[in-house]
């Protein structure tokens, strides 16, 4: 082979080897919305990361959209999670996933359910992590509810039958909540007769959990609950490192923590319903992630 034919595989191997790494820098996107809400409300996410991120394969959960966003929660799981564990079974090379709002804790939910999941990297979009304890949002569909007596519908079996009933955590009525509600004090490992080893195992084989909120959201009641901040009975927020969940590393938040792949960002100004649609949160707090 003369020197120059010898140039001129160097160079192919290099520029093919070039191509497939461009082609494999980004991991596949999983986006799951709100609650209320659908796939099209996730668009400028999805479409913005396919710009940035050129040839990332993006996929924006379609199912439980509207009204059906208030079916229990663990049937929501099952079902997206099912869809989870099948796009990462496409790239075994792993995925990555967000989830804004309801679809936070949701997609926190699949990851300790699915413990054997191959995500990379989470981000959760201002999430009830620990719960709520606000009526804002729901004034649409029960006008005359107020958080002192919500309780009284969200701890019965219609309650539970609804997502929001699934993660409303009562401060005030903590008894009631580890006896009727039916989802967050479980997968918060909270109930200690069902201590579950799988929702930590699937959460501390993350890469990092990146957690975003902000003092000006006005629908997550506390605000800190996106960072696993939440009431005392007393009314006053306990920020997420001083409280038992991460104390006793019941979900491996602390572990997370220690390992330097738990971040928790805070920005100040945006409310609610503009967090999924604000180009500058995107560029800033997503796509640095989803490597």
């Amino acid at each position: 082979m003369t020197s120059t034919n010898s140039v001129i595989y160097i160079y192919l191997f290099l520029i093919s080897l070039l191509s497939y790494n461009e082609a494999k820098s980004y991991h596949a996107v999983v986006i799951i919305h709100g609650v209320l809400t659908g796939s099209d409300s996730m668009e400028l996410i999805s479409n913005r990361i396919q710009e940035i991120h050129p040839g990332t394969p993006v996929y924006n959960t379609v199912r439980y959209a509207g009204w059906s966003s208030l079916e229990p929660m663990w049937q929501q799981v099952e079902e997206i999670g099912m869809d989870v564990l099948s796009v990462g079974a496409a790239f075994p090379e792993g995925i990555n996933l967000i989830g804004y709002s309801q679809g936070g804790l949701l997609a926190r939910a699949i990851l300790q359910r699915f413990p054997m999941h191959n995500v990379r990297n989470f981000i959760s979009l201002s999430s009830p992590q620990a719960g709520q304890y606000g009526t804002r949002f729901l004034h649409l569909f029960f006008p005359d509810l107020v958080c002192e007596t919500a309780y009284e519908l969200f701890y019965s079996r219609l309650g539970q039958h609804t997502s929001i009933g699934n993660y409303w955590n009562d401060p005030r009525h903590q008894e009631l909540y580890h006896k009727y509600s039916k989802f967050l004090p479980y997968v918060n490992n909270e109930i200690d007769v069902y201590n579950n080893s799988d929702y930590k195992t699937g959460l501390i084989k993350l890469r990092r959990m990146i957690l975003i909120g902000g003092p000006d959201d006005g629908v997550i009641t506390p605000w800190q609950s996106s960072h696993f901040g939440y009431y005392d009975n007393n009314d006053t927020v306990i920020e997420m490192h001083d409280r038992s969940i991460y104390k006793n590393d019941s979900i491996g938040l602390k572990t997370l923590d220690k390992q330097g792949k738990l971040k928790l960002i805070t920005v100040p100004g945006i409310p609610h319903t503009e967090w999924h649609k604000n180009i500058s949160i995107i560029d800033q707090f997503l796509l640095p992630y989803l490597d």
